[in-house]
């Protein structure tokens, strides 16, 4: 992670934005062996008394729950938009070529929730992917009994008390205008990643230079 204070997001309103528009995110720890293990799983955030919790589900029976169980310790890695960044763009082409991106990165510690917490997950989770269609035939409430005491055997819902959290929004804040202005116009050509980041960038380009 680039520890570097102009790629930094401090607004907190944005980072939560960012995660609830990306919440498809890695989940990584060690187990009693120090061996690493991750999965990836859709994970909401919200605050409870002050302070950070996220929450979603994983399956019971995998490496990554039971390491969960041994080593309650946790990295949450929300990853959005990336791009390549050329230097030819730069107004001195003769500099290391680079890569756009923007994540958010949080530390803490997991627990897993009784049935009711899972309940209350999958509730959660699938109102919110159907867009609050309490209708909609996935909506948990209106799923068979038969089949969700089945599925809800087979997994487990957490939450993860966050103890640190960062980002990384490295938009090319360290570039010149005319470079910064210019990897704008020709992310803009290129593929959706590329357009979206372009759109970032222009977003933040007062901040960047407020002197214009």
């Amino acid at each position: 992670m680039y520890n570097l204070p102009y790629y930094k997001e401090q607004d907190d309103q944005i980072i939560k934005e960012f995660i609830d528009q990306h919440p498809f995110a890695f989940v990584s720890g060690c187990d009693s062996e120090n061996k690493p293990v991750a999965t990836q799983v859709p994970v909401f955030i919200e605050e409870k008394d002050g302070r950070k919790v996220l929450s979603g589900h994983i399956m019971r029976n995998t490496d990554h729950y039971k390491a969960f169980k041994q080593n309650e310790n946790v990295l949450v890695v929300f990853s959005g938009c990336h791009t390549y960044v050329s230097a030819t763009w730069y107004s001195n082409p003769h500099l290391a070529s680079t890569w756009n991106y923007m994540s958010v990165y949080a530390k803490g510690i997991i627990r897993f929730l009784d049935d009711q917490g899972l309940e209350e997950i999958l509730r959660k989770t699938t109102l919110h992917f159907e867009g609050y269609n309490k209708q909609s035939s996935t909506f948990f409430d209106n799923i068979p009994s038969d089949y969700k005491q089945k599925v809800m055997k087979a997994i487990v819902a957490f939450e993860i008390d966050v103890i640190e959290m960062d980002n990384v929004f490295k938009l090319s804040q360290d570039r010149d205008e005319e470079s910064y202005q210019n990897i704008i116009e020709k992310l803009k050509t290129q593929d959706e990643n590329g357009r979206v980041i372009a759109n970032e960038m222009e977003k933040r380009k007062n901040k960047v230079f407020p002197d214009d």
